[in-house]
């Protein structure tokens, strides 16, 4: 079976690890710890970066540091993982979910004004696929109504808004490590914090509530409870397998966007069927070859796809179940439909795409689909 996803292993993750054990220092916040934050805040030019356990966690810090709480509405796409709307859910605030662009499964940030009331008090977008938002309408909307931006920037790692890098463009970022990504520590995150005036608070709530951060700088003599926080931090073990696979980045980059190319010159002929829809890449944004997905068009066909690949032994998959639509938040929902989200969430299949993916299983894949297609003709 030719997996989904196999995760990247650079080779040095175990001997950063015994460095690690043998520093006497594992709990967090060591020496792997601030060699990541010094690679994102020079490489990508972040103001303060923090590592987290999760980018679920990097989240829910965001929404702690915005202060959210019952009454607030934070806008956000329904078309994402449930930790963008879980983190904001926990604080009590109102989600008011965005529907998808007509071309695209990110946010239509040219719907987003209308869904502004005086309740809100952020903007949370979502970087599908690691290509970007259209940030430009979002950052206006923002400045004019006075909102927080937060970027979900979980598969956005090394790709970039105008020439800009994701993550660096709101007052918030977060980041994902898990397996699935580009680099990975198994499980791990990062909260990119951009807005200078919330990095104190935001060394803070990572540590717990306490001014533990402060102290270690020798800014106070001694540190407690000053905060809501939690324990948010990864442990250096986390940290040291992470740095071993961002010391491999460029090189892990031009392997999956070659692999992205494959995918994406080999199936423009099935787009010219009106069998599928290959990915857009809008003009504002670059790629990152974070993952790979097409539009299977036609009732029931994706499923038909999936079926004809996993007998070819290949393993594709599909996400996201619409947020709205989900069984925790249906009845709740009182906005309107989000046909463009709806249908990204029944016709849209993801292809295997890693470093490892070797070209002759490429091609493997790219046969199966095109047989699959033959036979819709």
């Amino acid at each position: 079976m030719i997996p989904f996803n196999k995760p990247f292993i650079s080779g040095d993750e175990l001997r950063y690890i015994k460095e690690a054990v043998e520093s006497g220092k594992i709990s967090g916040n060591g020496l792997f710890t601030q060699r990541c934050h010094q690679f994102f805040q020079e490489r990508y030019g972040y103001h303060r970066c923090l590592l987290t356990s999760s980018c679920t966690d990097a989240l829910e810090m965001a929404a702690l540091l915005l202060d959210l709480g019952p009454g607030d509405e934070v806008i956000l796409p329904s078309f994402t993982f449930v930790s963008t709307a879980n983190a904001f859910v926990l604080r009590g605030a109102t989600l008011v979910f965005a529907d998808s662009e007509p071309h695209h499964p990110n946010m239509d940030a040219h719907q987003v004004a209308q869904l502004i009331t005086p309740r809100t008090k952020a903007i949370v977008v979502v970087h599908y696929a690691g290509m970007s938002c259209d940030m430009a309408p979002i950052l206006a909307l923002a400045k004019k109504h006075q909102l927080a931006v937060v970027e979900d920037a979980a598969q956005g790692i090394d790709a970039t808004y105008e020439g800009k890098p994701l993550g660096g463009i709101g007052d918030l970022a977060a980041f994902s490590f898990h397996e699935t990504k580009n680099v990975m520590s198994g499980e791990g995150g990062m909260l990119v914090i951009n807005n200078p005036e919330l990095v104190e608070r935001a060394e803070i709530i990572w540590e717990k509530g306490t001014n533990r951060v402060a102290f270690f700088k020798g800014e106070v003599s001694k540190y407690g409870w000053v905060d809501l926080g939690s324990s948010f931090l990864p442990s250096e073990i986390t940290a040291a397998f992470l740095f071993a696979q961002l010391e491999h980045l460029d090189e892990i980059q031009a392997r999956r966007l070659a692999v992205w190319h494959e995918y994406h010159t080999a199936l423009a002929d099935l787009e010219e069927k009106g069998l599928i829809r290959r990915p857009q890449l809008p003009p504002y944004a670059s790629l990152n070859g974070h993952l790979y997905y097409i539009e299977v068009l036609g009732e029931g066909k994706r499923q038909s796809l999936i079926d004809h690949l996993g007998r070819a032994d290949v393993l594709a998959v599909f996400h996201y179940l619409p947020l709205h639509q989900s069984p925790f938040f249906e009845e709740r929902y009182v906005g309107a439909p989000l046909p463009h989200c709806v249908r990204f969430s029944e016709q849209l299949l993801r292809l295997p795409l890693y470093y490892g993916l070797q070209a002759e299983a490429q091609q493997h894949i790219i046969a199966t689909i095109k047989d699959w297609a033959h036979a819709q003709l």
